[in-house]
C-alpha cells in the first residue's frame, strides 16, 4: 500500500471539491426548464412572462441569478426553473444597487 503524504492529500482533496462542485453546477444549469404560467407556485405569485408594471420585472429583480442580458434565467423564489427577464411575479424587490 502506497502512503500518500500531506501535500498530495491536499491536492487530491481539493480537486475533488472542485469537480464536484462544478459538476453539480453544470448538472443544475441542464436540468432547468422555462417556468410555465400553469405551474402551481406561479400561478399563486402571479406570474407572468411579459410584465404590466412600470419598472418590475424579472431583470431587475433581487431574486433572478445568472448574467444580466440574458432572456431567461434562474430564480430563487421558483427552483429548478428559467424565468422570462421581461416577466413579474409578486414576489419582486427591486435589486439592490
Amino acid at each position: 500500500m502506497k502512503s500518500v503524504n500531506r501535500r498530495d492529500f491536499l491536492k487530491l482533496s481539493g480537486s475533488t471539491v472542485i469537480g464536484l462542485t462544478l459538476g453539480s453546477t453544470v448538472l443544475k444549469a441542464q436540468a432547468q426548464e422555462q417556468l410555465s404560467a400553469d405551474d402551481a407556485t406561479a400561478k399563486a405569485l402571479k406570474y407572468t412572462p411579459n410584465s404590466t408594471v412600470d419598472g418590475a420585472n424579472c431583470a431587475n429583480c433581487m431574486y433572478v441569478q445568472g448574467t444580466d442580458g440574458e432572456q431567461h434565467r434562474p430564480c430563487n423564489i421558483f427552483p429548478g426553473k428559467l424565468v422570462s427577464a421581461d416577466g413579474w411575479c409578486s414576489a419582486w424587490v427591486k435589486k439592490p444597487g
